[in-house]
């Protein structure tokens, strides 16, 4: 097959997997005319559309998820084994691409690696900061941080950070005309700052155990956010009650600035965990960033 030819099934795939010609051109660093011109030359040239596009969004025909589907894996074999030959270099060298979430990011990942990272500089890092859930494999992920009890079975995981909970806070001004809640079923009738979780089907549900008894409540409120750190600036002005990770909110509550509530309900829960397929372990930039962020030691 001659190069170009090549190079257009390589540029369909990027268009396929992202299902949009802009962010697949920034990916490849092309014009989005340019990929589209050649889009069109190997539909033309195959004699198949492989692409359906509208005004919004692009997505693959039969065909060309038949093609996505088969072509996929063997550029990612392709790819990996091409990292893997970094170990004949005298320092690990090479792209690690992560997804997680804004608090895994500031509380565990980032300063862990922040020192580490001065000291391999060929190793590249892109974070993909998300509170949703990834397919790591088909987005291009080399692995992504989770917590423990939503880890996929069949992927590796290894424990970064210690066991955590969520609390509901809020700022005493909004408690001046409104009861504490005692239970859970309460904050039904508040005023709660949500978090959306695209991926994993919209609004979070807030979770909460006590003596085994585990509750789901579904709350409402004027204010939405994909981060926790946006909810915590709400709760702090008075806006309603907001369940975030205890470690962002503590010197908040200490400090009088926001009170605590519902504690007795707000149990524990697995810590975060770096994922990610077997295939990625053995290369010398991602053993990097793994030995970096293991939790403990183990």
């Amino acid at each position: 097959m001659p190069r170009q030819d090549f190079n257009d099934l390589l540029w369909f795939l990027a268009v396929a997997e992202v299902k949009s010609f802009t962010r697949a051109a920034a990916k490849l660093g092309i014009t989005q005319s340019t990929l589209s011109h050649t889009i069109k030359r190997l539909e033309t040239r195959m004699g198949i559309r492989l692409l359906t596009r509208t005004t919004r969004s692009v997505a693959t025909t039969e065909a060309g998820e038949r093609l996505r589907l088969s072509l996929g894996p063997r550029v990612a074999e392709i790819e990996a084994e091409i990292d893997s030959l970094m170990e004949f270099r005298d320092k690990p060298a090479g792209m690690v691409r992560l997804t997680l979430s804004d608090h895994a990011y500031e509380m565990v990942v980032w300063p862990k690696l922040r020192p580490v990272l001065r000291a391999y500089p060929d190793v590249k890092v892109e974070f993909s900061l998300d509170n949703g859930f990834r397919n790591i494999v088909e987005e291009g992920f080399d692995a992504g941080v989770r917590l423990g009890e939503s880890v996929e079975k069949d992927m590796i995981a290894v424990r970064i950070g210690p066991d955590w909970r969520l609390v509901a806070v809020s700022a005493p001004s909004y408690f001046a005309t409104r009861p504490i809640p005692t239970h859970p079923q309460e904050l039904v009738g508040h005023d709660c700052i949500g978090m959306r979780q695209d991926r994993a089907g919209g609004l979070y549900a807030w979770e909460f155990e006590k003596d085994g008894q585990e509750l789901r409540v579904r709350v409402d409120g004027q204010l939405t956010y994909g981060t926790s750190m946006m909810m915590v600036d709400a709760a702090l002005a008075g806006y309603g009650i907001a369940y975030v990770p205890e470690n962002i909110v503590q010197h908040h509550v200490e400090s009088g600035k926001l009170v605590q509530v519902l504690d007795e309900w707000c149990a524990p829960f697995p810590g975060y965990f770096l994922y990610f397929p077997s295939r990625r372990q053995s290369l010398p930039s991602f053993r990097v960033i793994v030995d970096a962020l293991k939790h403990g030691g183990t």
